[in-house]
């Protein structure tokens, strides 16, 4: 029986910022139609994960393969390939509005029709943008900031979409009403994720698999389920006791 290769594989990956190892020899892969999530600390190299598959940041050693192929070089290759980042803090464009926010995350493509199907299409998501279209992006709550920020990814159409922090300074509403979105992405859209999250409680319940990253290593990995029940991850990163 032949392996399966993963949409995404990475092999060995050390990082530097400066003289600081902020990643050393880290291993992951994900499958096509999966979500992976990554849980740590504040300062586990994380954001640096994420940073480096979209390349923004470069590595020292180590391989990153996407869909059978090396990583390209640059972001807007890597976002032509089928990746695309909504990153920590979301960084939308705060003077425009949240239609030219999501037409800024289609720059990539130049099929006027499908963009704006596409655009329907993460209304239909999120339909409180669609409220907000000609709405300034820095005047949205944070909760309609980070539906933006999710939606801008989208509109390149992502084979694989990566999430840093999601539910970052959201109320647990929000946070609920954002990972029931991420969900339906990946059953009913197929929308393979990987997703990056200090809240590791909400992170292992919906992940098919996962991994812990501690300082730069990854210290332990397996099912969703499996890590939330884990005594070890429980205690550090749950905060529960047994």
């Amino acid at each position: 029986m032949t392996e399966k290769t993963p949409l995404l594989d990475i092999k060995d990956l050390t990082v530097y910022y400066g003289g600081i190892c902020a990643l050393s020899k880290v291993s992951l892969h994900v499958d096509e139609g999966e979500i992976v999530s990554v849980i740590g600390a504040n300062g586990a190299g994380k954001s640096t994960l994420m940073k480096t598959i979209v390349a923004v940041k470069s590595f020292t050693s180590g391989a990153i393969t996407f869909n059978g192929q090396p990583l390209k070089k640059e972001p807007h290759e890597v976002i032509k390939d089928g990746i695309t980042l909504s990153p920590e803090g979301r960084r939308i464009f705060a003077p425009l509005s949240v239609r030219e926010n999501l037409m800024a995350g289609a720059y990539t493509r130049n099929d006027r029709h499908e963009i704006e199907e596409t655009m329907n299409e993460v209304f239909t998501l999120f339909p409180r943008l669609k409220e907000r279209i000609n709405q300034r992006g820095g005047t949205l709550s944070g909760g309609e900031q980070q539906m933006l920020a999710v939606g801008r990814a989208l509109m390149s159409k992502p084979k694989m979409l990566l999430l840093d922090e999601p539910s970052l300074g959201l109320a647990p509403i929000v946070i609920s009403l954002m990972f029931e979105t991420i969900v339906r992405l990946n059953k009913e859209l197929g929308l393979t994720i990987l997703l990056v999250e200090q809240n590791a409680s909400i992170a292992l319940d919906v992940c098919n698999r996962a991994y812990v990253l501690k300082t730069g290593n990854i210290n332990m990995e397996g099912t969703g389920q499996d890590l939330l029940h884990d005594k070890r991850v429980m205690e550090s990163y749950l905060g529960i006791t047994k």
